[in-house]
């Protein structure tokens, strides 16, 4: 765990939910958001953390940040005690929270953001160049005198990523930082976050139900179910797990019989007198170039594509899989 930014090492978190049990009883449960979840994320490495509404995603950002105390469990962060050394943890992180801002709304944007500068005790030219550098990659000019209660949703989310990456933080935070934003939007902050990272190696955690966001910006995966850690790897490991097939569309130059007898392949459909077919196949049993060598042997291609697997039926079927264990 040497040089790790996050540590976590059988973390707990407990809550206490108390249910009808009659007319006139209710009863205590006690019911672990985060259940024995351990993990470790080197500096500069980008993890997706993943789950269903009430996995436990929402819960591991406020143990890792500080606002809930763990049940059990030990958690360092940039190798501090997120609840004992919570003040100094905020200097070294930058969190953004989807719903929730922390930039003044009756403020121009501008103005929070020299406000934060001072906060964090900013070199007036460090934060001068580093402000310049989120504004123009993230087309901010034009409303930096806005104050932020009239901005657009899109435009006041890149004033919270702004505000999170202006003291250079060692650790960005994210949670669902894309919700409710138009394509053009997302697309431009997924590209900042990249070049962010790879500027300054800045270790990132993303949480998303917009599961584009993880296979565009993340390393490794890190996928939890009802409080249990159920993946650590990357995307193509997650794929071959649950076994989620990749299509091969072969568009032939003539009609010709269906393609049923490739080997490691399942023929998925055959159309226009068999001109154009799809091939379904597994990594695990055989690769995208062996399938083509295989079909180009018996007939003349004119195009192919290649369809990989949605995350979203990764991640289901990697949901049922737990479920059954």
């Amino acid at each position: 765990m040497t040089g790790a930014v996050i540590e976590v090492e059988e973390l707990r978190r407990d809550f206490v939910v108390r249910r009808s049990a009659g007319r006139l009883r209710r009863e205590r449960h006690v019911v672990a958001a985060v259940d024995g979840v351990s993990f470790s994320v080197p500096g500069g490495q980008t993890v997706g953390y993943i789950g269903a509404n009430g996995a436990g995603k929402s819960t591991t950002i406020k143990l890792l940040t500080g606002i809930l105390v763990p049940t059990s469990g030990r958690v360092r962060v940039c190798g501090l005690d997120p609840v004992r050394q919570r003040r100094d943890l905020a200097r070294r992180i930058g969190v953004v929270f989807g719903q929730r801002s922390a930039l003044w709304w009756d403020l121009p944007l501008g103005d929070s953001f020299r406000i934060l500068a001072a906060i964090h005790r900013l070199p007036a030219a460090a934060a001068h160049q580093r402000l310049e550098e989120c504004v123009e990659i993230l087309d901010m000019a034009a409303f930096l005198a806005t104050p932020v209660r009239q901005l657009s949703l899109g435009q006041r989310m890149r004033g919270e990523v702004t505000a999170a990456l202006l003291h250079s933080p060692e650790l960005l935070v994210l949670d669902e930082p894309t919700i409710g934003l138009d394509v053009v939007t997302k697309q431009r902050l997924r590209s900042f976050l990249r070049t962010s990272q790879e500027r300054y190696g800045t270790t990132v955690l993303l949480t998303t139900h917009d599961l584009p966001d993880i296979e565009r910006l993340s390393d490794r995966i890190l996928v939890l179910d009802r409080g249990r850690l159920v993946f650590d790897g990357d995307l193509a490991g997650l794929v071959a797990r649950v076994g989620a097939e990749r299509v091969l569309v072969v568009d032939l130059a003539q009609p010709g019989p269906a393609l049923d007898d490739v080997p490691g392949t399942s023929l998925r459909s055959v159309e226009a007198d068999g001109m154009r077919q799809q091939l379904a196949f597994r990594a695990q049993d055989t690769s995208a170039a062996a399938v083509v060598a295989a079909v180009t042997s018996r007939a003349e291609l004119t195009d192919l594509t290649i369809r990989e697997p949605h995350i979203e039926d990764v991640v289901q079927r990697l949901y049922v899989t737990s479920q059954r264990s």
